[in-house]
């Protein structure tokens, strides 16, 4: 990319300050998730800075300038988000060679500058690297998602964050460009462990709507009309509504993947232990996860987790398509 004199942070807009618009801001991770959530803030009137693993979208074509490392992307931005898949992988974004905290020395300091980590990771490394971050001179945020790949693009996300108020309130204009429900739960960590418990609530709506349209399907009843009537009750959800009829349509495209959430539930199961607290519901869905992702379908939607109850009841909800 062409070079550019990075923003001086003695001029930046400072968290908690007026905003300035556009803002000059990064992006890194441009999957499933990150590459609409970049969109938005690019069609926001933001100057854009992304860098990862593969190829930059098309999507995102002629609207961002690309940069070849973490610390690249840093040198140039006021804000920096991330978007990858796991505690690791953000740990090598943030703090690895050509990473986050390369890129915040050599930009002369973190002052007026904020890293926003809307990943799933670990709520006690997440804390680790909000000190790690905040001893540079930078503000951090963890704020992780729910919505999925069509919340992303309808930039309808319910985002859960942890961190600093007057660092949260510098950069909620963004996440307001991504999110319909975007609320700070309280210091850093605060929204990892916010999703954690998200997760658990999902996992165990799916188990329960792939229980209940197996179990109606085998008895001989029509699951897209049991799904029909239940819709109508008490027992109407979201994961009904939605993740109901995947399994009945048989479209496991992924807008999530069994992969990310067994992630996600290995979180909770581990944080659970630590914490010294019983998660049985937890521990069966999770174990439902793990034999779907055994079961060749690892990178399915979540609503492929029907599979698993399908295999030890011999019976389909429905006919796969063809």
């Amino acid at each position: 990319m062409n070079s550019h004199t990075p923003t001086d942070p003695s001029t930046s807009t400072r968290p908690g300050s007026a905003l300035t618009a556009p803002r000059r801001i990064g992006f890194i991770g441009l999957g499933i998730m990150g590459t609409p959530m970049a969109g938005h803030l690019a069609a926001a009137g933001h100057t854009l800075f992304v860098h990862t693993r593969g190829q930059v979208p098309a999507a995102l074509s002629g609207r961002a300038e690309v940069c070849t490392s973490a610390a690249e992307v840093t040198r140039h931005a006021e804000v920096v988000f991330l978007m990858v898949p796991d505690t690791p992988d953000v740990e090598k974004v943030l703090f690895g060679a050509h990473g986050v905290a390369e890129g915040l020395a050599g930009a002369g300091g973190g002052a007026g500058r904020t890293v926003v980590d809307c990943s799933s990771i670990d709520p006690i490394a997440t804390q680790d690297f909000a000190r790690r971050i905040a001893a540079l001179g930078a503000g951090y945020v963890d704020a992780p998602v729910s919505g999925g790949e069509v919340g992303a693009k309808a930039a309808s996300l319910t985002i859960m964050c942890g961190g600093d108020q007057a660092v949260f309130d510098g950069v909620l204009p963004l996440l307001k460009t991504m999110g319909k429900n975007v609320t700070r739960v309280g210091d850093a960590g605060a929204g990892q462990i916010t999703k954690v418990a998200n997760q658990i609530i999902v996992a165990l709506n799916i188990a329960a709507v792939a229980e209940a349209l197996v179990f109606a399907s085998k008895a001989g009843a029509d699951p897209a009309r049991v799904r029909q009537a239940l819709m109508g009750g008490f027992a109407a959800s979201r994961i009904l509504e939605v993740h109901g009829e995947r399994m009945i349509t048989r479209s496991f495209a992924p807008g999530f993947r069994i992969a990310l959430h067994q992630k996600d539930l290995n979180l909770a199961m581990q944080s659970a232990r630590s914490l010294g607290v019983a998660l049985p519901q937890t521990a069966g869905a999770a174990q439902l996860m793990n034999a779907c992702a055994a079961l060749g379908h690892g990178q399915a939607d979540h609503a492929a987790l029907v599979r698993a109850l399908e295999a030890m009841a011999q019976h389909p909800v429905a006919p796969d398509a063809d």
